[in-house]
């Protein structure tokens, strides 16, 4: 085949209602459905071209060419594409992250988005947005989501033809702001797959995590169509604290907040005790999420800004899905 080049951006998602566990770890089919909201700030650009002539994949990181063995995840997902569009050739892929890499921030859900995207038409395909997050999906379950704009819910299925992200709404109409808060941006010491698992499979809550999280699911787009921003904000902030339980409630027990983590957090619920609507998320990372309104921006951000000075956040809105640059 020709050397053809495509290159897709992809954005990063925050989970509003949580994505932990899977009943099928090889096709990444998770225990329950989930729902995101794609950011505009954090973003992932991938250029793949499939080149007859290489002798292995060629995956250059941030300007960085990675070995054989940390280029392995990748290679592995090629591989998928190669079966799907019967291509043979191996590739060069670049690919520059402008998202703090594992550090709770859905790097690898922008990543395996854009890749997807990128990989599949370059060799050939043309996926579908339904197809192409069931293909992502393989590559990380997040990343299924990152294919749209705006909120979208991840619907678990039973099986990979069954278990793909559709968008609930493209462009909220709704004024929604994210304050993304960076304590941390080095790797984290356990990953989201791991982290999952070990929840899974020993902390005595999970069970009920799953049937509150199709609960918590049902009652948040109820909110949504009602634009009822404070049962939304409940939900997401109760989610999202049921989800770090299990991490605490498993064997051995494990955290990902850190200190500036339950600060902040404390600090929203004390903003919410003077009146403004303010709540928090996170995700396998200490650095908090926090969603309010734009009306409210100001005030939050001055005070975030006299607890932890002004270059240890920024402030994201709703952003796009996959676009193809190449």
């Amino acid at each position: 085949m020709s050397n053809q080049t495509a290159t897709a951006r992809a954005h990063t998602n925050i989970a509003l209602i949580k994505y932990w566990g899977k009943t099928n770890s090889k096709l990444t089919i998770p225990t329950t459905s989930s729902l995101s909201l794609t950011l505009d700030h954090f973003y992932t650009e991938t250029s793949v071209t499939f080149q007859p002539e290489l002798q292995h994949d060629q995956i250059i990181f941030n300007q960085k060419l990675l070995s054989e063995k940390q280029a392995r995840r990748i290679s592995n997902f090629l591989d998928l594409v190669r079966i799907q569009s019967n291509c043979q050739a191996y590739a060069l892929v670049e690919t520059v992250n402008h998202v703090p890499t594992a550090a709770g921030l859905a790097s690898s859900a922008s990543g395996f988005a854009a890749l997807a995207a990128a990989a599949s038409r370059a060799s050939g395909m043309d996926l579908s947005n339904k197809e192409l997050s069931r293909l992502a999906r393989k590559g990380s379950g997040s990343a299924t989501r990152s294919i749209y704009g705006g909120l979208v819910e991840w619907r678990h299925g039973i099986g990979d033809h069954s278990s793909y992200a559709m968008p609930l709404s493209e462009s909220p109409q709704w004024d929604l702001v994210v304050i993304a808060l960076l304590f941390d941006k080095k790797q984290k010491q356990i990953s989201s797959t791991i982290g999952m698992e070990r929840s899974k499979q020993t902390s005595p809550y999970y069970q009920d995590w799953v049937k509150q999280s199709a609960l918590d699911l049902k009652q948040i787009k109820r909110a949504i169509h009602h634009q009822d921003f404070t049962s939304f904000g409940e939900i997401v902030e109760a989610n999202a604290m049921n989800m770090h339980a299990l991490t605490i409630s498993a064997q051995p027990s494990y955290t990902y907040f850190n200190g500036q983590t339950i600060q902040a957090m404390e600090l929203v619920q004390q903003l919410r005790k003077q009146g403004i609507p303010v709540y928090f998320t996170l995700d396998a990372g200490p650095n908090l999420k926090i969603i309010l309104q734009r009306s409210n921006l100001a005030a939050v951000k001055a005070r975030l800004t006299s607890v932890f000075g002004q270059d240890q956040y920024v402030v994201v809105a709703a952003g796009p899905g996959i676009q193809y640059l190449k």
